[in-house]
């Protein structure tokens, strides 16, 4: 960690300019300091959620004094309150938001712990066991951040037994019910309520768009698969969208600004209706979210009538990038094993079988936010033993 080697007020107290070993420098405004500020009667030290409002911090709030203690400390003193604060340095570092790239990258990018990935991945797809991950924190650590770098892993090693996969989203989160269960079948029927329970192929796709929120991870299992094809295909559509950003930046355009309406309606009971862009960005740019599925986009009717032909033609032209054989990795799942794919960014098909024998797999869907805790509770654990270590 880079210990602290400046500090100076800027702007009238406006404003401390932090330096670190190195020369790594970094501005903060004082009511940012002052609203982040560590003390007991600012943030709960069981839970660090804020105790004051916004009313309650100064609107003239200023810093009289900014001192380094020592190279891992820095104390503030805020007026008018007179109120003395030490912050440490590794968190300042870690939270700085002066940055040279802040306001300059690319509309659609994401953060570094993002990769975006093509056929390549075909040979380096994490996977990790289910005996393993059960009962080696670091092997489930290394599993979730696989997902959460790549969006998609495997898992071998699991019970053959129905419900399974239930076991393995207990692992890190919590399942996400929904009108199909707990978890849900998906082999051939008769009379379907969802296309994924027949032999054809799918094309890559998203699932549930018509919710909201969506499920933002989904689990596929395998208890029984022998039959010929039945392919599962997996795509990274944040890369499908870097390719139309460059390819196509109109259409890009048009799928980031214009609203889809995705529906389903089951059996008679169930109708969902959903708004939301194709592609969503945040409002500083980033890529946060891709609705992609033929089969549940409804009649577009929030569409202007002079901007449907520069829909149809990004949305044609995103199909057609997500159906590059260099963006596509392919695998046939075997008895026991499972892949779990981030529902807000990768999509996933399957090649269409038919004849004899069996495919029986099960689904579950649950949430980034319960893996995303999990594995910053284990990095966390892994991090202090390091410095234990150390």
């Amino acid at each position: 960690m880079l210990g602290l080697s400046n500090v100076k007020t800027l702007a009238e107290g406006k404003v401390v300019q932090v330096e670190w070993a190195e020369g790594v420098c970094a501005r903060f405004h004082a009511v940012w300091l002052r609203d982040n500020s560590p003390d007991p009667e600012t943030l709960s030290p069981a839970n660090g959620q804020r105790l004051v409002r916004i009313q309650d911090v100064p609107e003239d709030v200023w810093v009289q004094a900014a001192t380094v203690l020592d190279d891992a400390r820095l104390e503030i003193t805020f007026m008018p309150e007179r109120k003395v604060v030490t912050f440490d340095a590794g968190w300042l570092l870690e939270n700085r938001y002066d940055r040279p790239s802040n306001g300059k990258a690319a509309t659609g990018w994401t953060n570094d712990e993002i990769v975006r990935w093509g056929k390549e991945l075909q040979e380096d797809l994490p996977v990790a066991s289910f005996r393993t991950a059960s009962q080696n924190p670091d092997e489930l650590r290394r599993w979730l951040a696989d997902i959460r770098r790549y969006g998609v892993a495997k898992m071998i090693d699991m019970p053959l037994e129905s419900g399974a996969i239930c076991k393995v989203v207990e692992l890190f989160g919590y399942v996400r019910e929904t009108n199909y269960g707990r978890f849900f079948e998906v082999r051939t029927e008769v009379n379907p309520v969802n296309l994924a329970y027949t032999g054809l192929g799918l094309q890559v796709h998203t699932d549930n768009p018509y919710r909201d929120p969506v499920p933002t991870l989904q689990l596929l299992s395998c208890l029984d698969n022998s039959v010929e094809g039945g392919d599962s295909l997996v795509v990274d559509s944040f890369r499908a969208v870097e390719l139309l950003r460059e390819e196509a930046p109109e259409a890009f355009k048009a799928l980031t600004s214009l609203p889809a309406n995705y529906t389903f309606a089951g059996t008679g009971d169930v109708m969902l209706r959903s708004k939301r862009p194709m592609i969503e960005l945040g409002p500083d740019g980033e890529l946060l979210a891709v609705r992609f599925n033929n089969r549940s986009l409804g009649p577009l009717t929030d569409i202007p009538f002079e901007q449907m032909d520069a829909f149809y033609d990004g949305y044609r032209k995103l199909a057609e990038i997500m159906e590059r054989p260099e963006l596509a990795v392919t695998f046939k799942l075997r008895p026991g094993e499972l892949f779990i794919v981030d529902n807000t960014r990768v999509t996933h098909g399957r090649v269409g079988y038919e004849g004899s024998g069996s495919r029986w797999l099960q689904g579950a869907y649950a949430d980034l936010d319960g893996l995303r805790s999990t594995l910053a509770v284990l990095e966390r654990q892994a991090s202090a033993v390091e410095e234990e270590v150390a």
